[in-house]
């Protein structure tokens, strides 16, 4: 993948979970809002994996730590859904954590407790993974 592609993919989950958010709007719980999203997405062809592990290797010990990333799609970006009154950074960092570990270029951070998507309930990060793909 480029990194055109790959932050075109990143506009069209959002658009996605707009598509969602405007459907059901605020209040319901993360599951719920997990199981419409990748639902729309395999509609429209996204390959999707939910809560997957998170293996977690430190120095040769394989870890068992229960690590689970809520949506990723086309094996490139990882989603983490979130209902709560605002983000804050120990969101981030989970989110950062699990591109780290599993490699990946890119992340969407999306609160589904909030009047706009767009404008205050998401935020994208990228890795050096990202940094590394062709740009076209």
């Amino acid at each position: 993948m480029t990194q055109k592609e790959i932050n075109q993919l990143s506009y069209d989950i959002i658009g996605f979970a707009i598509e969602v958010h405007k459907e059901l709007g605020p209040g319901l719980l993360e599951s719920i809002y997990e199981k419409c999203l990748a639902h729309l997405l395999l509609q429209k062809g996204y390959k999707v994996m939910r809560q997957q592990s998170v293996p977690l290797n430190f120095k040769g010990l394989e870890l068992d730590c229960e690590l689970r990333f809520d949506l990723m799609v086309n094996d490139s970006i990882i989603i983490e859904l979130k209902t709560v009154e605002e983000l804050i950074p120990i969101h981030e960092a989970q989110l950062l954590t699990y591109l780290k570990l599993l490699k990946k270029p890119k992340g969407i951070l999306i609160n589904f407790n909030c009047n706009n998507i767009f404008k205050k309930g998401q935020r994208t990060f990228v890795t050096e993974h990202f940094r590394t793909l062709p740009i076209e």
